[in-house]
């Protein structure tokens, strides 16, 4: 299949691809991917050309295939990634440190993309920009093909926040940063607004990786983190992450399931707070007990997504103390960008590994 590529309006520059890029579109609830050849792009004057590393499926790739989450069709899924910058627009970029991005560079980059002017961006909230735009979410047309990261290349556009990161961590540690870390990461940090976690008490509802991964940025943070799941196995990886035992109520619970809601709004400590992460499509209402809310002085937030100097801050957490953990180990397998059908089946299935890992291949 094909698309009609609009050119969009501003300076553009065409690039070529030889070989040409190629991408896998879904296009819709029971049908499978269909592989399509981009034999070249049209960059703004601030966009990038990445070659794709490796990208991992998230659960809500898993969900968007599964008809559990609503998405326009025909699009490339996939927003977790790591690659090469390869080619520049003509007016360049910048990482979110404001250093010049060169050809070559290996980065990360968010799921959201900004406009960086409107009033939702000027309070410090991009990913809720009143022109968002998200990687692995919308409709492949405008903006061309190589929109999501179940490619071999994703056109990285103005507004977007792209980090560099290291050559010696490997792709499995850096593709999930640009989801999974990052929301761990923003989920903590807005944790340690209202308490010093040096000393306090954690609850993480959820091993998935956004559980486990900030369960890690807790204990490092100084904090005492138990992690709950009903699976025994993530309970066992979740030791590897730093978590244990704690021997009071909490001071801080991050739900990180999204089946453990109501759990999380009554084990947190008088004066604690709860912090809302989970993505599980579609959710169940949860009752809200307002006065018990009030009286134990609790705290609710929710987070979704993160801004940029989130994502640099979790790529520095992976690169520096993150490294005394198992993050290498959530890839448990690595398929081929033509067996991405496949992949997902394997993504979906009990017991699965917390991502599976897609390369481009030749």
């Amino acid at each position: 299949m094909g698309t009609l590529l609009i050119r969009p309006p501003g300076h553009r520059r065409d690039v070529a691809l030889r070989p040409a890029a190629t991408a896998m579109v879904w296009i819709g609830e029971g049908h499978p991917h269909e592989m399509i050849a981009v034999p070249g792009v049209a960059l703004g004057e601030h966009d990038v050309l990445v070659a794709v590393e490796m990208s991992t499926i998230c659960g809500s790739d898993v969900h968007t295939v599964h008809g559990r989450r609503s998405a326009p069709v025909p699009l490339v899924l996939g927003h977790e990634s790591v690659g090469r910058v390869i080619a520049l627009g003509d007016g360049g970029a910048s990482t979110v440190d404001g250093v010049p991005v060169r050809i070559g560079d290996r980065i990360v980059w968010s799921v959201t993309i900004s406009c960086g002017t409107c009033d939702r961006c000027a309070q410090g909230v991009p990913q809720k920009c009143r022109t968002l735009g998200k990687y692995g979410h919308d409709r492949i047309g405008v903006h061309g093909d190589l929109t999501g990261a179940f490619g071999s290349h994703v056109q990285v556009r103005a507004g977007t926040a792209i980090v560099r990161v290291p050559e010696s961590l490997p792709a499995a540690v850096l593709a999930p940063a640009s989801c999974a870390t990052a929301t761990a990461w923003a989920a903590v940090a807005r944790a340690a607004r209202d308490h010093d976690l040096d000393g306090a008490t954690v609850h993480i509802h959820g091993a998935g990786l956004v559980g486990l991964s900030a369960a890690a940025i807790a204990v490092e943070h100084g904090a005492t983190v138990e992690v709950l799941d009903p699976a025994p196995e993530r309970l066992a990886l979740a030791a590897r992450f730093g978590a244990g035992p704690i021997d009071r109520d909490p001071d801080v619970v991050i739900e990180a399931s999204g089946h453990a809601v109501a759990e999380a709004l009554t084990g947190v400590a008088t004066g604690g707070t709860v912090v809302l992460v989970g993505s599980v499509f579609p959710a169940e209402p949860v009752p809200l007990d307002a006065e018990s809310i009030v009286r134990r002085l609790v705290t609710v937030t929710g987070v979704h997504n993160y801004t940029g100097s989130e994502l640099a801050e979790a790529v520095a957490f992976l690169a520096g103390r993150g490294r005394a953990y198992p993050f290498v180990d959530a890839v448990g397998e690595v398929r081929q960008l033509a067996d991405l059908d496949e992949a997902i089946t394997a993504a979906s299935a009990p017991g699965a590994p917390l991502r599976i890992g897609v390369v481009p291949g030749r």
